[in-house]
């Protein structure tokens, strides 16, 4: 191999590197799995074995290089998304991911919360402190807070809801120093922070935006594996498989049964993002039925008489790939349950 020639390769090779690695303002999203919500979740002698599931559905997404963004224009099934579509403005790589898994935790907690209210099996609610989902940058607690720590106590004094810090906080002045409790990877620690103008304002503030953090005790114990999986659009289908081991009967009736939602502490399902990459994913995995918000109000039709619901959207989709698979619109928890209840028996 001549000198020129030895060159030339090693720029490809750099330039193919780049290519693949250099990270654009884009993320690909594309369909993912169903997944079994009983191999997540267990429900203390909790009613098992049924013939039928209940199932997650997933999407895969990814930062775009130049390389996956061309096959992305190319490959069936994708979707290019701008950066500023996907994370909140000024949100950091650990940042988005804190917030996916925090909404992923607060939909484990309306799941129960849902799920034992209709069995009328016992429960409490107690506040822990506040969630913190994003530090500013600037402001008095950059440097010193981190996306995931959660505080528990304001000089010296407990925080059981987020109400708790303007409270606490209203008779301070710029340049007080604030002592905090925080709990940050299972480890109590003790932080300071140097109140000041939150950036581009004038009033003073801790400087970061967080959320409740609260916690359910359920009698029987519920126990989850799901931390590895990101975002609020379980909800549903974690309330009703928790439902389903707290219940003697199964509501599965031996169908193989899909479907996503945010779940609200009220019952009611709201809407979320990739409805027709999921129904995808519930197709390729052969699932009978796909349940999805029906959530598209009047008035939001009014201000915006284009927009698709969950539903609209996951019904093109099932249409477009010739599925067998019914697809059920949900408002309420409560219209799943009434589905799966005058279904006969998967013969």
């Amino acid at each position: 191999m001549t000198k020129r020639t030895m060159i030339a390769a090693v720029l490809g090779i750099v330039l193919g590197g780049a290519l693949a690695i250099y990270p654009l303002d884009y993320y690909i999203m594309k369909p993912g799995n169903a997944h079994d919500i009983a191999e997540y979740i267990a429900v203390e002698d909790g009613d098992t074995g049924d013939e039928g599931t209940l199932n997650l559905m997933t999407i895969a997404m990814m930062p775009a290089s130049p390389i996956s963004y061309a096959m992305a224009k190319v490959l069936p099934n994708r979707e290019l998304l701008k950066t500023e579509d996907v994370r909140y403005d000024g949100e950091d790589d650990k940042e988005y991911n804190v917030r996916q898994l925090k909404m992923m935790t607060d939909s484990q907690f309306h799941a129960k919360y849902v799920a034992f209210t209709l069995a009328n099996k016992p429960f409490t609610v107690t506040g822990e402190g506040i969630f913190v989902l994003s530090v500013l940058d600037g402001s008095a607690s950059d440097g010193v807070l981190q996306a995931g720590d959660e505080i528990i106590a304001l000089n010296g004094k407990s925080i059981k809801q987020t109400e708790d810090v303007a409270a606490l906080l209203k008779d301070q002045q710029q340049g007080d120093v604030v002592s905090l409790r925080i709990v940050r990877d299972d480890k109590e620690l003790q932080k300071d922070v140097v109140l000041a103008p939150l950036p581009g304002e004038e009033r003073i503030g801790i400087g970061i935006t967080y959320a409740g953090n609260e916690t359910i005790t359920t009698t029987p114990t519920v126990t989850s594996q799901a931390q590895d999986i990101g975002g609020p659009s379980a909800g549903l289908m974690f309330t009703l498989e928790i439902y389903n081991q707290l219940v003697d009967e199964d509501i599965t009736k031996g169908y193989h049964i899909a479907g996503t939602g945010e779940m609200n502490k009220d019952g009611t399902v709201g809407r979320i993002g990739g409805a027709a990459f999921k129904v995808i994913a519930a197709a390729n995995d052969d699932m009978d039925i796909f349940f999805v918000p029906d959530d598209v109000t009047d008035e939001m039709r009014e201000q915006n008489p284009k927009l698709q619901s969950n539903y609209e959207e996951a019904l093109e989709a099932a249409k477009s790939l010739k599925t067998d698979m019914d697809i059920v619109p949900v408002k309420t928890v409560d219209d799943a349950l009434a589905y799966l209840a005058q279904l006969q028996p998967k013969k």
